[in-house]
């Protein structure tokens, strides 16, 4: 998918010059397929917010309460915990709300295995998740992408997406999410890889920056 998906981005100048400095696309090698939705949820609600440093340090004593499990603590598990247990690992009042949701909804069906969210559209999954306390269009756009390996989704919400085109174009200012959306559709069907590239291209306009700063 990767050649076919280059050829069509490149068609626009500015994403090209884009691909040849940031080089392959990676993306690929960030998705994880093991990871449930259930999972995935529960991750990205730990780090809503957060520096990842400190969410991967709150996420390891959440996972320590669970001493002999082998992998992600299930459902059944995380609900037997009071809530004060939880609290405890560093997750907030408002936190402990949602995971205890995401649970709830993972026994109750709402949430697919990974083999039922294979069958469910993109804006399936968004409809039937956005529903868990928490859970925003942007939360399950990040499982789409890095936990399903779907291949056109565009977070037009991500401040980093948009701070990339704003930078890719040299803007003044970020466009609107339904600018971009409309403006993302001549990424179709890529658009997952396109916000990649965003990404990378927001990443390298905040280390121009840093560095002109420094320089004076």
């Amino acid at each position: 998918m990767s050649a076919a998906a280059i050829r069509h981005l490149s068609r626009d100048r500015a994403f090209a010059g884009l691909i040849r400095r940031v080089g392959p696309p990676l993306l690929a090698a960030e998705i994880d397929r093991r990871c449930s939705p259930y999972e995935a949820l529960m991750r990205a609600i730990a780090h809503q917010q957060l520096h990842a440093r400190a969410a991967r340090a709150i996420l390891a004593r959440f996972i320590a309460l669970h001493p002999g499990c082998t992998g992600f603590p299930d459902p059944g598990m995380v609900l037997a915990h009071p809530e004060t247990a939880l609290r405890g690992c560093g997750f907030s009042a408002g936190k402990v709300a949602s995971l205890l949701d995401i649970c709830a909804h993972a026994l109750n069906g709402t949430i697919p295995t990974r083999r039922g969210a294979v069958r469910l559209s993109d804006e399936a999954l968004i409809e039937r998740l956005t529903a868990i306390r928490g859970v925003g269009r942007w939360t399950v756009e990040m499982l789409l992408i890095f936990s399903l390996g779907r291949p056109d989704v565009l977070p037009v919400d991500d401040f980093g997406v948009r701070e990339g085109f704003r930078a890719l174009h040299g803007l003044e200012a970020q466009p609107k999410p339904r600018a971009l959306a409309e403006l993302g559709a001549a990424w179709v069907p890529y658009r997952s890889l396109a916000a990649w590239y965003l990404w990378r291209a927001a990443d390298a306009a905040k280390l121009a920056a840093r560095a002109a700063g420094g320089a004076e």
